[in-house]
This record gives structure tokens, C-alpha cells and sequence, in this order.
């Protein structure tokens, strides 16, 4: 390694990305991360350890687990194509989620009935759940 690569310590590098110290611990517990160590045993992460943070930070806010990124960053895994396309549908789910929650957002809005649980259209929208026919909003008619 040349002598002029940048490192950062376990705090410079989670102050990068606005972690606490014991989250890139963690990750290196489940074997996410593998920093060097230096001649004290502390750990020296290089900037091919930044990007790899990058990923798992990036990826844990589109909303994957810690077992999904695992499988994300292994070249060699063999049930990569299934985790990426079941998270793929987790996320198609949870955008049509996000919609529905837009449009009795802007309904509410624009609604005359200060108390929305009044509202008939709110009403009928949520009479699934009330009914527990559904245990969420998607497939809701606004």
C-alpha cells in the first residue's frame, strides 16, 4: 500500500457518515466490514472501506436488512438475484404504500371535516382495516 493513502480511524470514519462508533463495530461483528488493524490493534480503514460503508448506509436507508447487504456485498453469492428482486418488490410495495399515503394526505387536505375520522371517504377507505380484512392501507380506492 502507498504510504500516502488516506485512513481513518473507527471515529473519523463514522463521523463521515454521521454514525456512532459502535454501528461500524457492529458491522464488522457480522462480518460486513474487515479493517486493517494497525501495530496497536486498532482498527485502519482505507477508502475502500469508505465506499463499502457507503453501500451498507445507502442500503440500509432503501430499506434492506443487515443479512441483505451481506449477500449485496458477496461477489460469490449464489441467492444474490432473489434478495435483490424480493427487496425489489419490498420497495414497489412500499412505494404504492407511499402513494396511497400521499393521496389521504392531500384528500385531508383539501377535506371540509377537521376530524378526518368523520370524513365518509376516509371512512370507507379505512373500513378494511376496521374490519380487519386487510392489515394495510395498499389496495385503498382514492
Amino acid at each position: 500500500m502507498k504510504s500516502s493513502e488516506r485512513r481513518w480511524s473507527v471515529g473519523e470514519l463514522a463521523a463521515t457518515f454521521g454514525l456512532a462508533t459502535h454501528v461500524l463495530r457492529h458491522w464488522e461483528d457480522v462480518g460486513l466490514l474487515r479493517p486493517e488493524r494497525d501495530a496497536a490493534g486498532r482498527r485502519v480503514y482505507r477508502e475502500k472501506d469508505l465506499y463499502r460503508v457507503a453501500v451498507i448506509v445507502r442500503s440500509k436507508s432503501a430499506g434492506m436488512t443487515l443479512e441483505q447487504v451481506a449477500v449485496l456485498l458477496d461477489a460469490e453469492a449464489p441467492d444474490r438475484h432473489r434478495v435483490l428482486e424480493a427487496h425489489i418488490a419490498d420497495l414497489d410495495r412500499r412505494m404504492a404504500e407511499m402513494r396511497l399515503h400521499r393521496e389521504m394526505t392531500e384528500h385531508a387536505l383539501r377535506c371540509r371535516a377537521h376530524d378526518i375520522a368523520t370524513c365518509p371517504r376516509f371512512a370507507a377507505a379505512v373500513s378494511d382495516l376496521v374490519s380487519g380484512e386487510v392489515t394495510s392501507f395498499v389496495g385503498g380506492d382514492w
